[in-house]
C-alpha cells in the first residue's frame, strides 16, 4: 500500500495528542505525590489517582485519540498494576499484599470500553462508563467514610447508604450531562439516565475484590448503549 502525505502529517498530531494525555496523567501523580508526602493520608492519594486519571477519557474522546493507543495504555498500565500487588511499584495507590484488584480491573476496564465504543464509532458511551466509576466510584467512598453513620453489608463488605446516595446522584448527573449532550434533551433519555445510575449503584454495592471497577463502568457503559438503540435508535 503506498503510503501518503497525509499518513506523514497526521504523525504529529498522534504525538501531540499523546503528549497532552501523558502530562495530564503526570500532572495527576505528581498532585498525588505531594499529598502523600506532606498529608499522609493513603485513601486521598488513592481518590486523586482514581478519580484524576479517569478523566483521559475525555481528552481521548476530545482530541479522538486512535483506539489503538488507548488499548496499548491499558495493557500497560494493566501488567504494571499486577506487578504492583507484589512490588513497591506504585506505594500509595496499591498496598503489597493488598485483597483488591481494583487497580488492575481499573485498567482492563479501560482497555474493553475503547475497544468496544471506538470500533462503534460510540465514545460517549465509554466516557460514560469510565466517569461514572471514577467520579461515582470514588466520591461514594469519600463521602461513605467521612460521612457514612447508616451501614449495610454486600457479601461481607460493608458500604453505606450515604455513599450509596452518592453513588447515585452521581452516576445520574454525568449520564444526564453526556447523554443529553449527544442525543438530546428528552425524556427517554432522562429516564435511562436514573435507570444507568440506579444499576451502576447496584453493582458498586458488590465490590468485593474491588470487581465494581470492572463490572460498574461495564455495566453502565453496555446499559446505556443498549437502552439508547432501544428507545433512541442512538
Amino acid at each position: 500500500m503506498l503510503t501518503t502525505f497525509s499518513d506523514f502529517t497526521s504523525i504529529p498530531v498522534l504525538w501531540l495528542q499523546i503528549a497532552i494525555t501523558a502530562i495530564w496523567v503526570l500532572l495527576i501523580l505528581l498532585i498525588a505525590w505531594v499529598v502523600n508526602r506532606f498529608a499522609d493520608k493513603p485513601e486521598i492519594v488513592r481518590k486523586i489517582v482514581h478519580i484524576g486519571t479517569g478523566n483521559v477519557i475525555l481528552l481521548a474522546w476530545w482530541l479522538d485519540i486512535p483506539a489503538s493507543v488507548g488499548i496499548t495504555a491499558s495493557i500497560l498500565a494493566s501488567a504494571i498494576t499486577l506487578l504492583s500487588y507484589r512490588l513497591p511499584i506504585l506505594p500509595g495507590i496499591n498496598s503489597v499484599g493488598r485483597q483488591s484488584f481494583g487497580t488492575f480491573f481499573y485498567s482492563v476496564s479501560f482497555g474493553i470500553l475503547v475497544a468496544s465504543f471506538w470500533y462503534l464509532q460510540k465514545p460517549q458511551y465509554a466516557a460514560l462508563g469510565i466517569l461514572i466509576m471514577t467520579w461515582g466510584d470514588g466520591l461514594a467512598a469519600l463521602i461513605g467514610q467521612r460521612f457514612g453513620r447508616h451501614k449495610y453489608k454486600v457479601f461481607g463488605t460493608q458500604k453505606s447508604w450515604e455513599g450509596s446516595l452518592t453513588m447515585m446522584l452521581v452516576s445520574y448527573f454525568i449520564s444526564i450531562l453526556i447523554l443529553v449532550g449527544t442525543q438530546g434533551n428528552t425524556w427517554q433519555t432522562w429516564l435511562i439516565s436514573l435507570v444507568v445510575a440506579f444499576i451502576a449503584t447496584v453493582l458498586e454495592a458488590f465490590s468485593f475484590l474491588g470487581i465494581d471497577n470492572l463490572t460498574v463502568p461495564l455495566g453502565s457503559a453496555a446499559l446505556a448503549f443498549f437502552l439508547s438503540q432501544l428507545v433512541l435508535n442512538y
